[in-house]
């Protein structure tokens, strides 16, 4: 489970408040600077969780402004695409000879990697959501255009980005490093595919791909129901199982393949990990309500069965078959 790290000026005495945030500032996002519009009194909690390599923050404060200078961005370590989605108030950023200005429901993304302001001029709820420059960088997007300017207002690929992440915000501390993990790349793959329609490149499969992705986040927060079906997935995002089916279509797996697939990998995973845990327990906890078909599957999958592949684990046994 994924754990959130909180600072908060709640304990510090009131003339401690604003040097102490300033700090924090500094510390937890490599080197920036704060003002508080001049103001002597300040409010402020953060607490950050991780998504894989997605870091993802939530920022609630009394007005203030952040400011990264060209020389503060050589000196960091690390370059990072950095995301605020206003929940409430709103962030002016500015870069590059760009400025724009984002309330809830939209978003706007800027580079670490060069000098920035944000302004807050009210009290603010935000999620700051960072991804690392490379993972965009690799798609041969071209990113310059793109800082500083307003995404997600109205409808789209944005807006589904938006909804993911803030709900894996959410879940983070329900979920498996594997699946935080996992809901990372999903992030990173729907600011991408934002940032594709956003410049106006071509994205024929954009909306595809934006469904298919809505589907794979849907099955990781409901691997475990028993109930989950191609229905109840219809009618939670809103669409036909046939746009459900033909999301994958083409690829290697099928909807209810993938399923099934991502059941015997958590299956496999716990055989290794939990030595002592009931075979029937673990299966149950991953959805199979029939005990006869989920070790048919596992055998089709491992090659031996559940029992056989626990015991080649406890042995350190060479090819033991790996999730896939």
């Amino acid at each position: 489970m994924s754990a959130y790290a909180v600072v908060t000026t709640d304990h510090l005495a009131p003339r401690e408040r604003a040097p102490v945030w300033r700090e924090w500032i500094w510390q937890r996002f490599g080197g920036l600077e704060s003002d508080l519009y001049g103001d002597t009194t300040f409010e402020g909690h953060m607490a950050t969780s991780q998504a894989g390599e997605v870091i993802l923050t939530r920022l609630e404060a009394n007005r203030h402004r952040v400011l990264r200078t060209q020389d503060m961005a050589r000196d960091s370590d690390s370059a990072y695409l950095k995301i605020v989605a206003p929940m409430r108030g709103r962030a002016g950023v500015q870069q590059r000879g760009h400025q724009t200005w984002v309330g809830p429901g939209a978003w706007t993304i800027y580079d670490t990697s060069s000098a920035y302001t944000v302004a807050n001029p009210e009290r603010v709820e935000h999620l700051i959501v960072m991804l690392p420059k490379t993972l965009l960088m690799a798609h041969g997007l071209r990113l310059d255009p793109l800082m500083a300017r307003c995404v997600g207002e109205g409808s789209g690929i944005a807006r589904v980005a938006l909804a993911t992440m803030r709900s894996t915000y959410q879940e983070l501390p329900h979920m498996s490093a594997d699946a935080a993990r996992g809901a990372g790349e999903l992030i990173t793959h729907l600011v991408r595919l934002s940032l594709l329609e956003r410049s106006g490149q071509p994205t024929a499969q954009t909306q595809r791909e934006a469904l298919k992705d809505r589907i794979r986040s849907y099955i990781a927060l409901h691997l475990r129901d028993p109930d989950l079906s191609v229905q109840r997935m219809a009618q939670a995002l809103n669409c036909s199982r046939r746009h459900l089916h033909n999301a994958f279509s083409g690829g290697e797996e099928t909807l209810a393949s993938h399923i099934l697939r991502l059941r015997l990998d958590a299956c496999a995973r716990e055989l290794r990990q939990y030595p002592t845990r009931p075979i029937t327990d673990m299966a149950l906890s991953w959805g199979f309500n029939n005990l006869s078909h989920f070790s048919r599957a596992f055998r089709e999958y491992s090659g031996c069965s559940p029992s056989d592949y626990r015991a080649a684990a406890s042995l350190g046994q060479m090819g033991l078959p790996q999730a896939h």
